[in-house]
């Protein structure tokens, strides 16, 4: 799966754009259901994507141990996505020279340490970066502090 790709423009499909009633502004509890399937599935995909990596892997690329990464994760400088069974998994991107600086930053400026929303800030393509996700926009030489100051206009 494209880890650019929404998956959740199907499960709004069938929302009606036209509201009739205030009892029209409310997801069905099937669509509910459908939109929570889909996110769950998402996220299983992406647990799953050939770039992330465990902890013990992260460990052994940065050169430090599971417990400094650990501590990372929960202070906002290394993003961890919560694994379904036990630990974190993180995209093994995150520790190239381009990115690795700025995500304490950005997990500032957003007000989260959460994995998942760093993840979906990073992934999610961007209209003042020319619709580039702030990834690839580091990726292709945008300053760090560029997608820094995106994350402050987001996150506030």
């Amino acid at each position: 799966m494209n880890t650019l790709t929404s998956p959740f423009s199907a499960a709004f499909d069938s929302f009606n754009t036209r509201r009739t009633s205030t009892a029209d502004l409310y997801a069905t509890e099937a669509q509910t259901a459908a939109l929570l399937r889909r996110g769950a599935e998402y996220r299983l995909q992406r647990i799953n994507a050939s770039d992330m990596i465990t902890t013990d892997e992260a460990a052994d690329l940065s050169g430090t141990t599971r417990v400094t990464i650990n501590t990372w994760i929960k202070s906002g400088r290394s993003i961890g996505v919560t694994h379904l069974r036990r630990g974190f998994k993180m995209p093994k991107w995150q520790f190239e020279p381009y990115v690795f600086p700025v995500i304490q930053s950005l997990s500032q400026e957003l007000g989260t340490t959460d994995g998942w929303q760093m993840l979906s800030f990073l992934e999610t393509p961007h209209e003042a970066l020319d619709g580039l996700a702030p990834r690839i926009a580091l990726e292709q030489g945008a300053p760090g502090q560029r997608i820094v100051d995106l994350a402050a206009a987001v996150g506030h």
